[in-house]
């Protein structure tokens, strides 16, 4: 019997266990508004030629819109490589007779889901120069291909030259696929194939309209999103680059040698369609891609396995012998918020590196605190008067929504030309979110109080600082005790190596797995705190495109971990994605840096 046909017969049962057993947890995010649905059929039989498995899903449908011909246009996608199935716009009665037919396993309303390196690489010691590393003994993932769905890429990045690349191996069956500001001309020997799903996205939202200059109907990335998550999993090697100036140094993804192919599921627009990421899984199992990385997902209430697009794609992909890594979700740090936890993906949490950004307030009265920051601009060294945000509350607006700065919250006229402290609440703990508030009532600087975290928001056009509540305490106690209390912010600097051991950031989402607790979820923690990638100048908010951008997630901890397992993958070819995962899980290499400070496990599978 055939490994994927043992597959099959064994996971499709475990599969539907799962389904009775969690039966009330269905509803993975609110319901589509429109009437398309997903029929998943299960393990495509292996003697069945694709198209024959599409014929038959046109004859299955026929039979309940009246004609062959109503059922072809009723179709959007035919899964028919992976495995079977269709999506298809149905009445909600025509969906329930198909439920019912022979062979259809589950049928399920199409849904909604959303996306979840300088130093970073080094910081895990995964780096060419070292003789015996993983990056070393791996070549640099050569003859490895990984695949990522996300919004798509920006081929134009130095990060996907594909100088010293070889050709696509003669298994590749993929393609590059034309549409808006995209021609075959830029794939090349990095980017082997691209493609990108619509279908299921327009069915819930109409028409993507591009006369905005918003989106791209192509494989190009007007996001940013799947430029950066591809170029930390395979990016070539690129030389100052840096965000504005911070993070200076060399760029480079875990597998630069690896080839690369892009199935833009998600949509600058907002978000990712349930049918066309299973038609992105199809595509992959067929045109034969060894890694997976897909930083997309949903939070909890979770969805059995076989309602789940991502456990329904990543288990047929399994069974092919792709491992297939998501992020673990940013619904930290409470427990049972994890997600992407089906026991045959990699699920990756995010951890901090040893860099950080520091900013220092100078007060008036010359003492000196220190925050972190992401502010490069020239309004610095130069003193401001600072008010507490509680006490320049909106006529329309309260005290308690004043002090973390809420939208639409600060008076106007008290807060311009000023900088604003604001401390986290439990209803707002975004510095992104009073930072807007900020600019909007034309202040010059925040000063965001929140409980601790490495985790650092961007901004652009006014200073600001994130510190801890003990010194947002003592500024506000400083403000309460002058009659003109001022301060004034230096410019952001770069550090490295202020801590030894990585901790998990405190978006990071937690176990255990509310689908099932009994299965250790997340499975393992990488990079994913102000990681330095590149990125689509078509996104950059500001007036200077920006190339590279410092991001925040599991979505950046995710192709961390596909490039390593791209590098196993070099390594050890023949190893299951079952072997690959007990490797990463379960190697480590102790690092004494000295005797005052604790060992470092360093990801470093052995042979």
């Amino acid at each position: 019997m055939t490994s994927a046909r043992c597959c099959s017969r064994i996971g499709l049962v475990h599969l539907l266990f799962l389904a009775l057993l969690h039966s009330s947890t269905l509803s993975l995010i609110a319901a589509a508004r429109t009437n398309v649905y997903i029929v998943y059929m299960g393990e495509r039989q292996q003697q069945d030629e694709p198209e024959l498995v599409q014929d038959s899903h046109h004859e299955l449908v026929s039979n309940f819109v009246g004609s062959k011909e109503a059922a072809e246009e009723s179709i959007l996608y035919s899964y028919k490589h992976g495995f079977s199935g269709f999506a298809a716009a149905l009445t909600k009665s025509q969906a329930k007779l198909i439920a019912d037919s022979p062979g259809v396993v589950w049928v399920a309303r199409n849904r909604i889901l959303t996306t979840q390196t300088t130093r970073s690489w080094d910081y895990l010691r995964v780096k060419p120069e070292l003789p015996d590393g993983i990056a070393s003994r791996g070549h640099s993932g050569a003859g490895s291909i990984v695949g990522v769905m996300d919004t798509g890429i920006w081929p134009e990045s130095k990060s996907f030259v594909d100088d010293g690349m070889a050709e696509a191996p003669s298994r590749w069956k993929g393609i590059c696929q034309e549409g808006q500001g995209f021609n075959t001309s830029h794939c090349n020997r990095k980017l082997i194939g691209a493609r990108w799903y619509i279908k299921g996205y327009e069915a819930e939202f109409g028409k993507v309209d591009t006369s905005d200059g918003v989106e791209f109907l192509s494989p190009r990335d007007a996001g940013g999103h799947g430029t950066h998550t591809s170029s930390t999993a395979t990016g070539l090697p690129v030389q100052g680059a840096s965000f504005m100036g911070l993070a200076q140094g060399t760029s480079r993804g875990g597998a630069p040698s690896a080839w690369l192919a892009i199935y833009k599921v998600c949509w600058a627009t907002g978000g990712c369609s349930s049918a066309d990421i299973l038609a992105g899984f199809d595509d992959a199992i067929a045109d034969g891609v060894d890694v997976l990385s897909v930083s997309l997902g949903t939070s909890p209430p979770l969805a059995s396995y076989v309602a789940d697009p991502l456990a329904i794609g990543s288990f047929h992909a399994a069974c092919r012998g792709i491992t297939v890594v998501c992020s673990g979700g940013n619904s930290g740090p409470y427990s049972q918020t994890v997600i992407n936890t089906a026991p045959w993906v990699v699920t990756v949490a995010a951890s901090s590196v040893d860099r950080d950004f520091p900013v220092v307030i100078t007060l008036g009265n010359g003492r000196t605190v220190v925050g972190q920051g992401l502010y490069t601009g020239k309004e610095v060294e130069d003193f401001h008067p600072i008010v507490y945000g509680g006490d320049i509350a909106a006529d329309d607006s309260d005290q308690d929504s004043a002090r973390s700065c809420e939208s639409g919250s600060l008076n106007a006229t008290l807060a311009k030309g000023k900088v604003i402290l604001c401390f986290q609440s439990r209803s707002q703990r975004s510095a992104t979110v009073a930072l807007t508030m900020v600019e909007d009532v034309e202040a010059v600087g925040l000063v965001f109080a929140r409980v601790p975290t490495k985790d650092v928001s961007s901004c652009y056009r006014v200073p600001c600082a994130q510190v801890d509540f003990t010194i947002g305490t003592s500024l506000l106690t400083y403000i309460g005790s002058n009659t003109k209390p001022v301060v004034k912010f230096s410019s952001t600097k770069t550090t490295i190596g202020s801590q030894t051991s990585p901790e998990i950031a405190l978006f990071s989402s937690r176990g255990p797995s509310s689908l099932s607790p009994a299965i250790l979820k997340p499975d393992i923690a990488a990079p994913g705190v102000n990681i330095l990638a590149s990125w689509s100048p078509f996104a950059s908010s500001i007036d200077d495109p920006l190339d590279f951008k410092i991001e925040s997630g599991t979505s950046m901890s995710c192709p961390h971990i596909s490039g390593i397992v791209a590098l196993i993958k070099s390594i050890h070819p023949t190893w299951s994605p079952a072997a690959i995962k007990s490797a990463l899980i379960t190697t480590g290499k102790q690092i004494q840096t000295n005797p005052s400070t604790f060992a470092l496990l360093i990801l470093m599978p052995t042979t």
